[in-house]
């Protein structure tokens, strides 16, 4: 890959991801044979099993909340911060109870 992202982030949702926003536009072919493309400001995300794909921006800051830089390993269940449930590896809702108050609409 050239230097066409930032560094990568940790994001969740309800599986932890990687992510760096592309600062210039990138197509790549996955291991699967799939092609991906992206334009500048979207998302190059990874998954725990090291599977890429390009997120639109739009789509990917209404749905990921950032958790701060990665390391070089993933986040593990016995990691209390993450709120992992170590038999499925899922986030776990925070302790407050609190949950999101964010009006989310979904483009089809």
């Amino acid at each position: 890959m050239h230097s066409t992202t930032s560094d990568w982030k940790i994001y969740r949702t309800r599986f932890l991801i990687k992510a760096k926003q592309l600062d210039a536009p990138l197509v790549f072919t996955d291991p699967l044979g799939r092609e991906h493309s992206g334009r500048r400001g979207d998302y190059l995300v990874e998954s725990s099993d090291g599977l890429q794909r390009i997120a639109p921006r739009e789509i990917f800051e209404d749905i990921y909340v950032p958790m701060g830089l990665a390391g070089d390993s993933w986040p593990t269940p016995s990691d209390p911060s993450t709120n992992l449930d170590p038999s499925t590896g899922t986030l776990q809702p925070p302790l407050n109870g609190r949950r999101s108050s964010l009006n989310r609409s979904f483009v089809a």
